[in-house]
């Protein structure tokens, strides 16, 4: 590799280097205990050499090999290579030799040839660089790390190194200092220290936990548990940096690996080459800063600046920082009073320089409200920034106000019926239900409505002092509001606000109109569902009583089912959608169920409600950090995850009577999952003596479900027939009442200290653990389902699935959009969710095939996966798979020879005539591809489509259950194969059936009489198809078109190359008559009858085979056979 060149002072520092070889303006030097022509280790000095460079940073660590540029009389030597090979670093001197040699001879002055090779290795340096993978700050450090990367760890060359630190690797309690290597899908650890080398290579796919974790021994390291091996990791620089970048990589992985629909909505990764320390830095900012002020995911923090914000209600000057993204001015105070705003540059009317002393800038919006920031750093370049950000905001902002305005776009929809709801639908609702249903009384005011118009006056008090809109100043006194409980009439646009949903409805005027419009009529799995649990949401409340509120309900989960299909539907979306509809417009609803689908609540209306299990893991977390007593009582904590599966699901509301469900709906639409996480801990508080009685789960649920009865919400407006519908009678309830209010307030005072970013980390973390358990659940489903078919022991067969696993992932790691990503679908029946194609079944038939050895393996592993494949949909499942290991691997004689003779008969044999002479029995992989996908039947046939159905999945938007529940019957009743019902194998299959037994025999220790024997059973079975011929029309002798037979008692080999189906005998003796009628062909019982009669045959086929060694050299060559291919 070509460096930039350095100085060096000492050409023989330390007698660290050796030299090889010299010229005049060159020195080709050698790492002392490296490389040595005459082998060795370097004794001594070459352990310590080792040592060093493994510990320090420096160019020698990378490369035993260099090349230094001197000139005469001089003492200063310049390092232009280095090499980690001697090929690599003579190739290098070679190049320099003929290359530059004869040119430096006409320079007259020692500066001018120093000066010429320095640009000229410059030169070579760019001209590298142009196709290079590595664009960090210092591309000359990161180039040789990233040779040291490849050096060690011979990952494939598509493997992008992202950084690269140096810390310690704690074996037991004894550290190894070294070098960890984090790339787009490994974690990398290397250390040499006094010849013990340590090389540790762990897929982030594999990673169940990683943590920053302290000890008395490590005061401060990252841990890391992998396939239940504990990793620790310590002594690093900047170790919260090394974290971050660590969990975003591991984030990555899963998401593109285990949760495709996640992964899929997120076009900035789908590139692994791409990624970089820098960006994702920049991302892991960038998604903080989007959930903390409930922005638009699309949004990307571009600069932070520390500075004050003047808080005139409070005229004070309060300390925080400044995030700027590209549609948004947002502040959060880093005192205790959580003061922050939002401020959309679509509401920016004047960015101005007030006081340039103090570093002031006034922000002015179209509310006529001025936001005063001092102390801004670097203010010069910030102002005109903001101003022309502001300016195409506003310019965007008239490009999309030409498309008409939504409430009147929802005008020219009432009166029209909904496609196929004829008369159970009239009109698109543009008003809350609540509204139509529940109109306040202004004149006759009882004592709840007065308490609820004094509500409204502190609200009112509040937008005077801190401003209304989405530009308002958000500070205790707001969340103290909030947890008295919204207003009803403010309640929808409040949550509109808080939510930031009033931001993504802004920018898309019209939007939710035509989705209406386009998901009209529209019949899917999503739309069957919906329509049968439209009634089963609130179904006390008038509002889904009537045709008007199910209307409403249907249009948003329709349209928001057609906006995102990879949701589509989930159950408990019903019910949060009803209570959004009660207090917000239809169009403001849709827009709140957006926000919580896709931001609020990330990964919760999956098929796998990924995102309910990870915030499950954080309360269970919370619970024993806050709640240790019930922590101990308790002997399994799966408890609270089955419990408070609904809690998070419906936000409470499928717990509590409705009108004490809306004000914890209040608080999450505030707080977040951090409100829900509070209310859960205090519910478990407040019942913590109750709980600690019970004697099993079912009695701890009775009592969590009666105190849910008898929480009320005194204040509540709602008429009594509502409240008494939705809570219990109060004869049955044995507990007091307790306020709603006063429960929040309660949580709020003992568990308000936990924050934002703390929930964040524990989701991120427990992310990790809870995809990695569901692995282990469809792993050990598998198994179960598999085991009951084969032989192979439920150890290696755990083995042999991983390797199985490991295989499809590898297959995504180096390609970009890889269609081994689109094999993996966690909706399907655990044995379907893991399928291989052609190309990955040849790279395992290689490793794990006892076969494997043959001259023709490739072919075999076409015709193996074209058998497997009997719905012709080019993926096989693991028990597909297994089953065909499992015979042979401990299949008798009569099943390894009835393997070997379906692989050679249609649907899986078919002529392999791509081939050039030049490339041997290899397939390409193009090749391979396409002979796996050509179908059996004739051209003008279709497929047909019984078995297009045993692909429930192929080819349709959802997925047909009852196609997987016929196919599962049938493959019940499918009873064994009889070797009378296999057809009878043609002359040319035959032919190439003899070659694959010659090849298969190759090597072996009785190769000689294996031979023979072959030879004895071809020449028998020609004999007996000879004499049936002549048996069948004796009037009429046919001419034979047999090759010569050879005489059984002959000793020679010679006699073997008459027999012996070579190329040779292929194109000779054994060519294809004419005509079908002369063809010749052979049962099964006939070929198995004649093999079984040679003893060295049914010894070969019937020879044990260590599998447990084949899957442990199959682990340890799987990602090297990978990388080469």
């Amino acid at each position: 590799m070509w460096l930039n060149p350095e100085e060096v002072l000492l050409k023989n520092a330390l007698k660290l280097w050796l030299q090889e070889r010299s010229n005049r303006y060159f020195v080709l030097q050698r790492r002392r205990g490296y490389g040595q022509e005459g082998g060795g280790g370097g004794g001594i000095a070459g352990l310590l050499v080792g040592t060093l460079d493994a510990v320090l940073d420096s160019t020698s660590k990378v490369a035993p090999f260099r090349i230094l540029h001197q000139t005469p009389d001089s003492q200063v030597y310049w390092t232009i290579a280095c090499g980690s090979s001697r090929e690599e670093i003579t190739a290098h001197w070679e190049w320099l030799e003929h290359n530059v040699m004869n040119t430096l001879s006409v320079f007259d002055s020692n500066e001018d040839i120093t000066s010429f090779v320095h640009g000229k290795i410059r030169g070579l340096i760019a001209e590298e660089g142009k196709g290079s993978l590595i664009k960090e700050e210092d591309p000359e450090r990161f180039r040789e790390a990233h040779m040291k990367f490849e050096k060690c760890f011979g990952l494939a060359e598509q493997e992008k190194l992202v950084t690269y630190y140096s810390c310690s690797y704690w074996r037991g309690r004894v550290p190894c200092q070294g070098w960890l290597y984090l790339s787009t899908n490994f974690l990398s650890f290397y250390s040499f220290l006094l010849g013990a080398e340590i090389k540790l290579v762990i897929s982030w796919d594999e990673i169940s936990k990683l943590e920053k974790t302290s000890n008395v021994i490590l005061t401060e390291s990252i841990y890391v548990c992998s396939r239940g091996e504990d990793h620790y990791f310590s002594m690093f620089l900047h170790i919260s940096e090394t974290f971050l970048l660590m969990e975003q990589l591991a984030l990555y992985a899963v998401r593109r690996l285990f949760d495709k629909e996640t992964f899929e909505g997120d076009p900035v990764l789908h590139d692994p080459l791409q990624i970089t320390k820098r960006g994702l830095e920049s991302r892991a900012h960038s998604e903080q800063f989007n959930a903390f002020f409930r922005l638009p995911k699309e949004e990307s923090l571009r600069e932070v600046h520390e500075c004050f914000l003047w808080v005139p209600f409070s005229h004070y000057n309060t300390l925080g920082k400044m995030c700027i993204s590209e549609n948004y001015i947002c502040f959060a105070s880093q005192d205790g009073s959580l003061c922050c705003i939002i401020i959309p540059l679509r509401e920016v009317v004047a960015v101005e320089v007030t006081d340039p002393t103090s570093k002031a800038i006034s922000i002015a919006t179209k509310g006529k409200r001025a936001f005063r920031f001092s102390e801004v750093r670097d203010l010069e370049h910030l102002v005109p920034k903001l101003k022309n950000r502001c300016n195409a905001a506003l310019s965007l902002q008239h490009s999309v106000s030409i498309s008409p305005n939504p409430e009147s776009v929802l005008d020219d929809y009432e009166g029209q019926p909904m496609a196929n709801h004829k008369g159970n639908s009239k009109m698109v609702s543009t008003e809350a239900l609540m509204t139509v249903f529940h109109p306040q009384d202004a004149e006759n005011l009882d004592v709840k409505m007065l308490k609820e118009k004094m509500k409204e006056q502190s609200w009112n008090i509040l937008f005077v002092e801190c401003g209304h809109g989405v530009d308002m100043f958000r500070t205790r006194r707001t969340r103290d509001l909030i947890v008295r409980g919204i207003p009803e009439v403010l309640r929808g646009e409040l949550w509109l606000l808080f939510s930031g949903a009033v931001n993504d409805m802004a920018t898309n005027p019209g939007y939710y109109t035509e989705l209406v419009e386009q998901s009209l009529g529209t019949c899917t799995l999503a739309t069957d569902e919906i329509e049968r649990d439209l009634r089963r949401s609130l179904p006390e409340h008038p509002a889904f009583q009537s045709d008007t509120g199910i209307s409403a309900l249907r249009r948003v989960l329709t349209a928001y089912a057609y906006r995102n299909p990879k949701i589509g539907y989930c159950q408990a979306m019903n019910i949060l959608t009803s209570v959004l509809l009660l207090y917000a417009k239809e169009e403001e609803a849709f827009w709140l169920l957006v926000a919580v689908c896709e931001r609020m609540l990330p990964d919760y209306f999956n098929r796998q409600i990924i995102g309910a299990l990870v915030d499950q893991a954080v309360f269970e977390d919370l619970i024993r950090d806050h709640l240790p007593q019930l922590t101990e009582h308790m002997t399994d904590m799966t408890f609270f995850s089955s419990v408070s599966l609904s809690w998070f699901l419906t936000l409470f509301i499928s717990v509590l009577p409705i009108e004490s469900a809306v004000n914890v709906v209040d608080c999450f639409f505030y707080d977040g999952i951090k409100a829900i996480l509070q209310l859960g801990l205090a519910v478990l508080d407040y019942n913590m003596d109750r709980l600690l009685t019970c004697k099993d789960d079912a009695e701890a649920v009775t009592v969590l479900n009666r105190f849910f009865d008898s929480v009320t919400n005194k204040d509540s407006p709602l008429p009594p027939a509502v409240q008494q519908a939705s809570g219990v009678n109060e004869t049955k309830c044995q507990y007091p009442k307790v306020d709603i209010t006063d429960l929040i307030r309660e949580s709020n005072e003992k568990y308000g200290e936990i924050r934002f970013e703390e929930v964040e980390c524990m989701r991120r973390r427990n992310r990790l653990y809870v995809i990695q358990t569901l692995e282990v659940t469809t792993k050990q489903n598998v198994l179960r389902v598999v085991s009951q078919d084969v032989k192979i022991s439920l150890g290696n067969l755990e083995e042999l699935y991983e390797i199985f696993k490991k295989e499809h992932f590898l297959s995504c790691y180096w390609t970009v959009n890889s269609p081994a990503l689109k094999h993996h679908d966690p909706s399907l029946p655990y044995l379907e969710q893991y399928r291989i194609d052609c190309q990955q079944f040849r790279v395992l038939y290689h490793l794990l095939s006892p076969w494997a050895s043959c001259a023709n393996r490739d072919s075999l592993a076409l015709w193996t996966f074209r058998l497997l494949d009997e719905n012709l949909d080019g993926l096989i499942n693991f028990k597909e798979f297994a089953s065909t290991l499992d015979i042979m691997y401990h299949g008798s004689f009569t099943h390894k020879l009835k393997l070997l003779f379906k692989l050679h008969i249609p649907p899986a044999f078919t002529e392999v005539e791509s081939l050039s002479p030049s490339k041997g029995a290899q397939l390409s992989k193009e090749e391979l591809i396409h002979l796996s996908q050509l179908n059996i039947s004739s051209p003008g046939d279709s497929v047909d489509a019984d078995v297009l159905k045993m692909s429930p999945e192929k080819g349709k938007g959802k997925v047909d259950i009852q196609a997987y529940l016929k196919q599962w019957q049938d493959e019940l009743l499918k009873k064994e194969e009889s070797i009378k019902d296999l057809p009878r194998m043609g002359q040319s299959q035959f032919i190439q059936f003899s070659k694959t037994l010659y090849n298969l025999f190759h090597g072996d220790p009785e190769e000689e009489l294996l031979y023979r024997a072959i030879a004895t059973v071809t020449s028998l079975l020609l004999r007996m198809e000879e004499v049936g011929r002549k048996l069948q029309s004796p009037t009429s002798p046919v001419k034979s078109t047999a090759p010569p037979v050879a005489d059984n008692n002959a000793e020679d080999g010679n006699n073997l190359q008459e027999v012996q189906p070579t190329p040779q005998t292929d194109s000779l003796a054994f060519q294809s008559p004419s005509k079908a009628s002369n063809e010749w062909s052979f049962a099964f019982e006939q070929i198995l009858a004649s093999l079984m009669n040679e003893p060295a045959l049914v010894r070969f086929f019937e020879k044990p085979i260590d599998v447990r060694a084949k899957l442990e050299d199959a682990k340890a060559s799987q990602l090297k056979a990978r990388a080469r291919v």
